[in-house]
């Protein structure tokens, strides 16, 4: 197995790992089963067999196959609060962008006079 071949097996396993995980959380989980199918088929696409196929020497009539989901259980005692996540306030955001704007805008006007057009 080449580098590559081992960097795909490495993607498709997260993409296992994360159909996983969302499995057994609410909205998320309704992307478990496609995540685990686009595991299944990223392993398909090593380049080695890729090559294979191509020269003759593997399959092309495969079936397609569904991927498994596991889900894992909730860890115990993590207790996750609704509500804000953290990071800088939206108003505070707001009014560093508006503050730059202005300043930028005195830049230009200021830039403007130093070459008039006659």
């Amino acid at each position: 197995m080449n580098r590559l071949d081992a960097l795909i097996d490495l993607g498709a396993d997260r993409l296992q790992e994360l159909a996983n995980r969302t499995a057994s959380n609410g909205k998320p989980s309704k992307l478990s089963q496609a995540l685990a199918d686009d595991a299944v088929f990223l392993r398909k696409l090593k380049p080695s067999l890729v090559a294979a196929r191509a020269r003759g020497k593997a399959p092309t009539n495969g079936k397609p196959t569904a991927g498994s989901v596991t889900p894992s259980a909730p860890k115990p005692g993590k207790e996750t609060k609704p509500g804000r996540k953290g990071g800088p306030s939206p108003f505070v955001v707001i009014g560093a962008a508006f503050a730059a704007g202005i300043m930028l805008a005195k830049i230009v006007d200021w830039r403007g006079h130093a070459h008039p057009r006659a």
